[in-house]
C-alpha cells in the first residue's frame, strides 16, 4: 500500500478494509480513532480489531469515538432510545477492553475537532452501503489530513470479494460459499499494548443519560417500545435463548408468524450490537453439539448470511435501492403494463398507517410492527404485497412501504428492509410468476393462501386493534 509502512500495509491487505483516505499516519500522534457508528459493539468487531492492531504497531492507544446526531435520516425517538441501551453495553465492554470511549451530541461536537483534540494519527471508521453514511464519508476522506480506513464490519464475507450485485439468491450462493471457509471463522480479540490513559479531560456525555436531551426537532411521536432491549447483552441472551429452545424447529415453524419460531435478532443487527459471525459461530456450535440438524443449522445460515449480504450488495450496487426505479426490467414492464388495472380497494398512507383496512390479518401486521418494533418476516412480505395492490400505482406503493417501514421498524433504514420491500413490490431477487391484475408477472400473495400456511386467526387475535394505533 503506496505510503503506509509495511506492518501496516499488511493491515490494510484485506478486502475488509477501504483506504479512503491514503498516506502515513501523523506524526507526532497520542492516539488512534476509531468513529464507531455502524457496528455498534465491542464484540466480534472487526473494526475495532483493525484500530487495536493499527494502534499496536504505532505503539499509541485506541479512543472511541461516538456522535450522536437530532437529525439521522429518518429515525425518531424509537430508535434514539433502543441506540443508548446499546451505548450502556459499549461503554463498559471498552473500558474493560483499556480502550477509550467518547460519546458526544451535537451540535457540539466534531469528529474533525476529535480527531486534532485528541491527537490522532489515522482514523479507523466503519463501512455502510446505505446513500447518506456513504456520502459522509466521501465528504470527510476529501477534508482529513490523515489517513482514512473504514471496515466492512457487518457481514460475514467482506463485500468487496464480490464487487456487485446479483439477480438471484442462487446465482450468488455459489461465490459465497466459496468464500465462506475464510471468512466464517472465529476472530481473536486483540490487546491493546498501549492502554488508553486520558492526558487531558476529554469531555463525553454519559451513556446513562438520555441522548436526545435537547433534540427539539426530534420526532418524539414514535416512542420505544419494551419488547426488545438495545445492547449486545440483550443480543446474546436472545441468540441463547433461540439456539437452545427454538432453532431446533427453525424450518418448519419459521413461517408460522403466530409462533416465536424465527431468531428475532434483526433489530440487533441493524444497530450492530451484535455481529452476524457471533450469530452464525453459535448456530454452527448448536449443530457441532447436535442440537440441531446440520440441514436446520444451514437453512438458518442461508436466511442469516445468503439472503443479508445479498441485500447488502443490491444496496451497495444500486442507486435506487429505496425506491421503484430499482425494479427488475421485467417487473417494471409488466407493472407499468398494469398500471391501469381496477384496484378494488385504494387506501390512504394515513389510513394504512393506522391499520384501517378491509383486511383484517394485514390490519394485524401493521399493529404489530406499530407497536413492537418489529414484524415477522412472512408477513412483511404479504404486508409489501398488498399496499402494492391497494395503492394507485408502484411508485407509490414503494414509497408508503419505505415510509413506514423506516418510521417503525427497530430494523428500519436497513439494506435489509429495502432489499424485502424491493421483493415484494418490484420483482427484486425473484422471477416472473403468472400474469395477474395489477400485479402483472410479479408474485402476488393472497390472505386466503395464508390462512391455509399458518394460523391467520391466532395471529390476528395476538395483535387486536387498540384505540391509540
Amino acid at each position: 500500500m503506496t505510503g503506509l509502512p509495511s506492518q501496516l500495509a499488511t493491515i490494510a491487505d484485506s478486502p475488509r478494509i477501504l483506504v479512503r483516505r491514503p498516506g502515513s499516519p501523523r506524526t507526532p500522534a497520542r492516539s488512534v480513532v476509531y468513529w464507531m457508528q455502524r457496528s455498534q459493539r465491542a464484540l466480534d468487531n472487526p473494526a475495532l480489531e483493525t484500530a487495536i492492531a493499527v494502534a499496536n504497531t504505532l505503539g499509541l492507544p485506541v479512543v472511541v469515538y461516538f456522535q450522536v446526531i437530532s437529525n439521522y435520516p429518518n429515525a425518531n425517538l424509537r430508535h434514539y432510545h433502543f441506540m443508548q441501551q446499546g451505548l450502556v453495553d459499549l461503554a463498559s465492554a471498552l473500558a474493560a477492553r483499556n480502550i477509550g470511549f467518547v460519546l458526544r451530541r451535537a451540535p457540539e461536537a466534531s469528529l474533525e475537532a476529535f480527531l486534532e483534540e485528541a491527537e490522532a494519527a489515522i482514523l479507523i471508521g466503519d463501512e455502510n452501503p446505505c446513500r447518506e453514511p456513504e456520502r459522509w464519508r466521501q465528504v470527510l476522506a476529501s477534508r482529513l489530513r490523515i489517513p482514512f480506513w473504514t471496515v466492512d464490519a457487518d457481514v460475514v464475507a467482506p463485500s468487496a470479494l464480490f464487487n456487485k450485485a446479483y439477480v438471484l439468491l442462487h446465482h450468488f450462493r455459489p461465490h459465497l460459499h466459496r468464500a465462506l471457509p475464510d471468512w466464517l471463522q472465529p476472530i481473536t480479540p486483540l490487546t491493546p499494548t498501549h492502554p488508553w490513559a486520558p492526558w487531558k479531560p476529554f469531555p463525553t456525555w454519559d451513556p446513562n443519560q438520555d441522548i436526545t436531551t435537547g433534540f427539539t426537532k426530534l420526532d418524539r411521536s414514535i416512542g420505544p417500545v419494551d419488547t426488545f432491549t438495545g445492547g449486545t447483552t440483550a443480543a446474546l441472551a436472545r441468540l441463547r435463548e433461540f439456539t437452545t429452545t427454538q432453532l431446533r424447529t427453525y424450518d418448519p415453524q419459521r413461517n408460522h408468524p403466530e409462533v416465536r419460531g424465527t431468531s428475532q435478532m434483526s433489530p440487533w443487527l441493524h444497530f450492530g450490537h451484535i455481529s452476524p459471525l457471533t450469530i452464525a459461530l453459535e448456530v454452527q456450535r448448536a449443530a457441532l453439539r447436535g442440537s440441531v440438524t446440520q440441514a436446520i443449522a444451514d437453512k438458518y445460515l442461508d436466511e442469516l448470511i445468503g439472503w443479508r449480504e445479498l441485500a447488502v450488495l443490491f444496496v451497495r450496487h444500486n442507486p435506487n435501492y429505496d425506491n421503484w426505479e430499482c425494479a427488475e426490467p421485467w417487473a417494471k414492464k409488466t407493472l407499468l403494463a398494469h398500471a391501469g388495472d381496477p384496484r378494488p380497494w385504494l387506501y390512504t398512507l394515513p389510513q394504512l398507517e393506522h391499520a384501517q383496512t378491509h383486511d383484517e390479518l394485514w390490519n394485524a401486521a401493521q399493529r404489530e410492527m406499530v407497536t413492537t418494533g418489529w414484524m415477522h418476516n412472512y408477513m412483511r412480505m404479504y404486508w409489501a404485497k398488498k399496499i402494492l395492490e391497494w395503492s394507485a400505482n408502484p411508485a407509490t406503493a414503494f414509497d408508503w412501504a419505505v415510509t413506514l417501514n423506516d418510521r417503525y421498524q427497530l430494523d428500519g433504514r436497513d439494506p435489509n428492509g429495502y432489499s424485502g420491500i424491493a421483493w415484494a413490490i418490484v420483482g427484486k431477487h425473484d422471477r416472473p410468476w403468472f400474469d395477474k391484475p395489477v400485479f402483472g408477472l410479479v408474485r402476488p400473495m393472497s390472505g386466503e393462501r395464508a390462512a391455509q400456511k399458518f394460523d391467520a386467526r391466532q395471529y390476528i387475535r395476538q395483535h387486536p386493534p387498540l384505540s391509540t394505533v
